[in-house]
């Protein structure tokens, strides 16, 4: 009787030490996609309105170019249309007494605008990111900074100052001058494309305006877009 124990519990602990163990098996088979896969026809109706709606919106005719505007460094039609019309939807009802000049970044053009009609489709294309229009404050000795920046990336889009062998030209700069704002994108305000500077901001106001929404505006007042293809930084 004793031997029968020990070889019952002998089997009961392999069979234990067997079942710890996880095994997993696992059938594959090739499937043919055909016309069993097509689109669910009635998902497809629910579906159609939305999409018909969104691509009716995104057609919408905001103005016209006559001319193809792209984004190329260190200044060009595109960069300067984009700093333009931050600049002119943020200053239309401010009166400025302190030199402001409008500073964005090339990497956040995302697309060009072609000769012919401009959609709202092709803002958010050129546009694509949800960035808040920001007013930043600096003391006027953090401008050299601000230069070394711009000179060291190449170019980026201004708007209300040009650039001219590494110095900086803002309309309204005094040599008495203290302090000057900068209109650009919260993702810069907050150091993006290594702009360091801006920890330096002794201000700053948040204006709850999307950039790609001011871009919206400047296009459908303008109807023919204001093309300016003067280089505003020369070396």
């Amino acid at each position: 009787m004793m031997k029968r124990f020990l070889f019952i519990g002998i089997i009961g602990a392999g069979l234990w030490a067997c079942s710890s163990v996880k095994q997993t098996s696992v059938d594959a088979q090739n499937v043919k996609v055909d016309d069993r896969f097509s689109v669910n026809q009635s998902i497809d109706s629910i579906v159609a309105p939305y999409r018909d709606s969104v691509n009716k919106e995104m057609g919408e005719v905001l103005a016209h170019s006559n001319f193809n505007l792209i984004a190329q460094r260190p200044s060009s039609s595109l960069m300067n249309w984009v700093a333009d019309a931050v600049f002119a939807n943020q200053t239309k009802t401010v009166r400025l007494s302190t030199p402001t000049f409008c500073l964005l970044n090339t990497g956040g053009i995302r697309n060009t605008l072609n000769i012919g009609d401009v959609t709202l489709g092709d803002m958010f294309k050129l546009m694509p990111f949800d960035n808040e229009i920001v007013w930043v404050q600096f003391p006027a000795e953090v401008l050299p900074e601000i230069e070394r920046a711009i000179l060291k990336s190449g170019g980026e889009p201004i708007a209300n100052a040009k650039m001219i062998n590494g110095k900086l030209e803002i309309n309204g700069w005094r040599e008495n001058t203290t302090h000057f704002w900068v209109i650009t994108s919260d993702y810069l305000m907050k150091g993006g494309d290594n702009m360091e500077f801006f920890k330096k901001r002794t201000e700053t106001n948040l204006t709850g305006k999307l950039m790609r929404d001011a871009l919206i505006t400047e296009a459908r007042e303008q109807k023919e877009l204001y093309v300016d293809t003067t280089k505003r930084i020369m070396n």
